[in-house]
């Protein structure tokens, strides 16, 4: 009987145990943020005027059609990460802190209130909103990839990164469209490039390569970077894999000579004239003193091809002696990748910046890959946001805000744990937050921010 006794009541206690330690399992789980942040810290980030090195901003414009080289929205139907759903608790944080939103759910009235409120925001504003949305989200600069800029995208706090994708693709690109995917965007930049050789007064391509690379290449680099522009963006990754390897001039020339008037070239053949043009637009952009970047993450589409995107592809062109004088930012830092992102970081001429990976990785997510890149070259991690309009009501300056809000939480989890295990002193840490948030933009785009 005593045996009996003691076997329940040693059972009674093994559930009151496991009860309590669920309890406060549920309790870290919701204070996870609070309890492994410092305080002190993340007062400091917050404050921090950020430079946001990678964004997709509106302008005033109803059609805003210099928005985006490839709009992935005419892909139809695509898988999207939980936490930039409609429906993620993300946008309900952002439509209360931007919109005043007082509702539990993002429904269909709730959406519809919420388009019609932003809608008067931006009237009121005019074309002070995109500075506006800067303020709410505390960012000082942001680099906005476009084709063109417009009305309210404009100095000081907004500059120009570009979109050269489409000069890597002069021939027909039939043969490249490998992809359901591949087949809808490669139009879009065969109709870049036909804008690139308006804008130059060229009815058609020059018909040596000799020629293309001067007249229309280095012409259009050129103009791009009188009208202000900090740096190219490569999206070439939805299009082609990594791997660009070097190859001679003449035999680029050969390909471009003899496929000028076809109809189709050959993959293989078509690889190399790509490949040479790609290296020839970055050490033309080093020599511009723009900086060169481009997206390594997964992607967005139902068909991407993401062993293409791993970063490690791209070390024989940071490994070439002739671009070493080009700056290389890794845009998204490799997604999944960005362990090799991280070898690549060794490499004196890379960066990384963590835009996107701010929008659909948790804080916590994000703060173990902060927490391996800064503890071995915190000047060469950007922030930045990737700010996009996701649709009516959950416009870019909703995402600027949710970017920047996950962003700054990881940091400092991040440097708080470095703090924590003795890694680095506080002050550090919030130099390299500093460093982080703003100065190595500045440092590197040469922004003259104080």
């Amino acid at each position: 009987m005593n045996k009996l006794l003691t076997i329940i009541s040693f059972l009674l206690l093994a559930v009151y145990m496991l009860s309590c330690n669920q309890s406060s399992s549920v309790k870290k789980e919701k204070t996870f943020y609070q309890s492994d942040a410092d305080t002190e810290l993340a007062e400091f980030i917050n404050n921090i005027k950020a430079v946001d090195n990678h964004a997709h901003p509106n302008t005033m414009e109803p059609d805003d059609k210099g928005s985006d080289a490839l709009p992935l929205d005419g892909l139809g139907n695509i898988e999207l990460p939980a936490r930039v759903r409609p429906e993620s608790q993300t946008w309900l944080n952002a439509s209360r802190t931007l919109y005043r939103f007082t509702g539990d759910e993002l429904n269909e009235k709730a959406m519809k209130d919420l388009t019609d409120t932003a809608q008067i925001v931006m009237k009121e504003k005019g074309e002070k909103f995109p500075d506006w949305a800067l303020d709410q989200a505390n960012i000082e600069v942001m680099l906005a990839n476009r084709i063109t800029m417009g009305p309210g995208i404009s100095l000081p706090r907004f500059r120009w990164v570009t979109y050269v994708d489409a000069l890597l693709f002069p021939l027909p690109t039939r043969s490249e469209a490998t992809t359901p995917d591949r087949e809808k965007l490669f139009p879009l930049e065969d109709r870049l490039l036909k804008k690139y050789l308006a804008d130059l007064n060229m009815p058609k391509l020059p018909v040596t390569l000799d020629e293309y690379l001067k007249q229309v290449v280095t012409a259009t680099l050129e103009a791009q970077k009188k009208g202000g522009c900090l740096a190219v963006k490569f999206e070439v990754a939805y299009l082609r894999s990594l791997d660009f390897n070097k190859v001679t001039l003449e035999s680029a020339r050969e390909v471009y000579a003899h496929y000028i008037n076809a109809e189709n070239l050959p993959h293989e053949k078509y690889k190399i004239l790509q490949d040479y043009l790609f290296r020839y637009i970055a050490q033309e952009a080093g020599r511009l003193d723009m900086a060169v970047h481009i997206h390594s993450f997964t992607g967005v589409g139902n068909y991407f091809v993401a062993a293409g995107s791993d970063p490690l592809l791209l070390e024989p062109v940071f490994n070439d002696p002739e671009l070493r004088h080009t700056k290389f930012v890794l845009i998204h830092g490799g997604g999944l990748f960005s362990k090799q992102t991280g070898i690549m970081l060794w490499k004196p001429n890379v960066y990384a910046d963590i835009s996107l990976l701010t929008q659909v990785w948790t804080p916590e997510q994000l703060a173990a890959v902060l927490t391996d890149w800064l503890s071995q070259f915190p000047e060469k991690v950007l922030f930045g946001t990737d700010a996009v309009s996701f649709g009516p009501g959950l416009g870019w300056e909703m995402s600027a805000w949710i970017a920047s809000t996950t962003g700054r939480q990881a940091l400092t989890l991040a440097l708080s744990g470095m703090v924590r295990h003795n890694d680095i002193s506080r002050s550090r840490a919030k130099e390299i937050a500093t460093m982080v948030m703003r100065t190595n933009a500045n440092k590197l785009y040469k922004l003259g921010l104080q």
